[in-house]
């Protein structure tokens, strides 16, 4: 494994690349943020939002794929405080147990900002069926909750006649992606990877759902598609998740704190809504060798919030180390024994990346503490 000189990101993030120095496209994404004219991005972004503005009468003129997390704070508050446009909320609830302060929030962004969320719970018979056949054929068990955050906010944009739909920052271009592109549009989301390239026949034949089952996993018709324009708030703003998270506590939003001090995270602001879900995106970690410890450190170092010493030791000692209680929940949620559970995640470490040690206990051969 090889890593970015400033930050800690590894090269085994799909879709990662590097320059010539040795620096991530996660890190050069941010670098080139000082040569944008902000100020005419905002106006680019005035201008967009002039255009739909009022559109539907006294209706709604824009939508919002929100989760109640710290982005979606921000983004309503953008929408409707700052660019005074009338929003319309979508968002798909996983099923699982919520946490205390994933209760609150998604209750919070309505009492706060004044919008009407329409959520969407997915079939739980058919979201157990999925969970458990892509956690033991590709270590992504949450793909069907997935597919429907991309799938559920276009299909309803498209039925409310609201064709601003906001999204938030452009994950491959911020962070680093095979579909990395300076764009505020968001039309081409559904092919980012993380909730595509799974064949709708495959799921048929052996994850015991039907066809009726996966109707909302489909994407609107391409000439729906093209009637909608989804936006990256990210594009017209700086993004930065920790100053999200500042101004969304400063607006009634809840982190963990007090709550759960999760053993595989460095901060307690990001996806707290359940403990089940946060399997999914460790499972990162046998298959790429690091996970959301890392994410964050590299996040942490590109703000300029830490040096990029202080971000190895945090992913030392906490990116490997998958928190019990998400295991607990996940298990209980589809089934498994906890012995069952881990002999799955078992099989998906890569061998060319990890070695057991003398404990029997998987560990990178390359780790950034010892690059």
């Amino acid at each position: 494994m090889r890593y970015c000189k400033k930050c800690v990101m590894p090269d085994t993030r799909p879709g990662i690349k590097f320059d010539e120095n040795g620096i991530c496209s996660g890190c050069q994404s941010y670098e080139h943020r000082k040569d944008i004219d902000w100020e005419a991005r905002f106006e680019e972004f005035k201008a967009l939002c002039d255009k739909y503005r009022g559109m539907n009468g006294d209706g709604y003129d824009c939508a919002i794929a929100v989760s109640g997390g710290k982005d979606s704070h921000f983004q309503v508050h953008m929408m409707k405080e700052v660019m005074h446009m009338n929003p319309i909320l979508f968002s798909v609830e996983d099923n699982f147990p919520m946490t205390e302060a994933g209760k609150h929030n998604i209750r919070n962004i309505s009492e706060e900002f004044g919008c009407p969320i329409i959520s969407m719970k997915p079939d739980i018979k058919a979201q157990k069926k999925l969970m458990r056949y892509m956690f033991e054929r590709y270590g992504k068990p949450t793909w069907y909750v997935d597919r429907l955050i991309y799938t559920y906010p276009l299909l309803m944009a498209a039925k409310f006649n609201t064709p601003l739909l906001v999204y938030g920052e452009n994950v491959s271009y911020e962070y680093g992606g095979s579909d990395r592109k300076e764009t505020y549009s968001a039309r081409e989301q559904l092919n980012n990877g993380v909730a595509s390239g799974i064949d709708e026949q495959e799921l048929i034949e052996n994850a015991g759902v039907c066809v009726k089952d996966l109707y909302l996993t489909r994407a609107p018709k391409q000439a729906v598609l093209d009637s909608l324009d989804p936006i990256y708030l990210s594009y017209f703003v700086p993004w930065n998740s920790v100053a999200n998270a500042v101004f969304a506590k400063k607006r009634g939003f809840h982190d963990l704190t007090h709550e759960w001090d999760r053993t595989q995270c460095v901060e307690n602001f990001d996806q707290v809504d359940s403990r089940a879900y946060l399997v999914h995106p460790w499972l990162k970690y046998p298959k790429f060798g690091h996970q959301g410890a890392t994410d964050y450190a590299s996040r942490f170092v590109r703000y300029g919030y830490m040096s990029r010493e202080e971000a190895v030791k945090l992913v030392r000692d906490h990116d490997s180390k998958l928190d019990p209680l998400c295991v607990r929940d996940f298990c209980e949620f589809c089934g498994y024994t906890e012995t069952e559970f881990w002999k799955i995640v078992d099989s998906f470490y890569n061998r060319d990346i990890f070695e057991k040690d003398d404990t029997g206990e998987w560990v990178l051969k390359d780790p950034v503490w010892e690059s």
